[in-house]
């Protein structure tokens, strides 16, 4: 793991052009941004051509990025990588426009909510494919609200909804994942 100062190092000799240095950063921080990409996107192909093109920008923005200590180069290249996802989202959201309507959420059956699963009894590998089959719009609004910690206003902006319709399927995504957390829950419990 690369220690602040180490990091900082490496940062300014990457962006003075230094291979090796630029290395370091991808090897260090690929895993991290994969995990990033396929939080937001479940194809594999898609993971990967998003990944390539966030780091073809972190490694051309270098010069641009003002290193401010620990930290603070993961977080700017997460963003990166997720506003890389949220275009590919976007451009779906133009091709295919039920993505992220309204409408959609009479496509999907939730039971009324009985209060929050026990979520600590579920590894999180299972949560995370759980998330993972979460329809697109559901997925990228639970990711942006829960794990980015954006509200629904940066979240319509980002997404290109109405703040009343990323509210509704945080919900609607939070039914299904609280669905699947039960289900999971009672295979277990019979599996004993």
């Amino acid at each position: 793991m690369l220690k602040e100062e180490k990091e900082k190092q490496v940062f300014e000799r990457a962006r003075d052009g230094d291979r090796k240095a630029v290395r370091q950063l991808y090897d260090r921080y690929s895993s991290f941004l994969a995990a990033t990409c396929a939080r937001f996107l479940p194809d594999q192909g898609d993971q990967k051509d998003v990944l390539q093109d966030g780091f073809v920008k972190i490694f051309s923005s270098l010069d641009k990025f003002d290193y401010r200590g620990e930290g603070s180069l993961k977080a700017w290249m997460r963003q990166i990588v997720v506003n890389e996802c949220l275009k590919v989202l976007r451009k779906r959201k133009r091709s295919v426009p039920i993505l992220f309507e309204e409408e959609l959420k009479d496509d999907v059956e939730v039971e009324e909510d009985t209060g929050p699963p026990e979520v600590e009894k579920v590894p999180a590998a299972v949560i995370h494919e759980m998330i993972k089959e979460l329809p697109d719009g559901y997925r990228a609004v639970f990711n942006l609200f829960v794990l980015e910690e954006k509200n629904h206003k940066e979240i319509s902006e980002l997404l290109g909804i109405t703040e009343s319709t990323s509210a509704s399927q945080l919900y609607r995504a939070r039914m299904i994942l609280a669905k699947k957390i039960k289900e999971y829950l009672g295979k277990v419990k019979i599996k004993r």
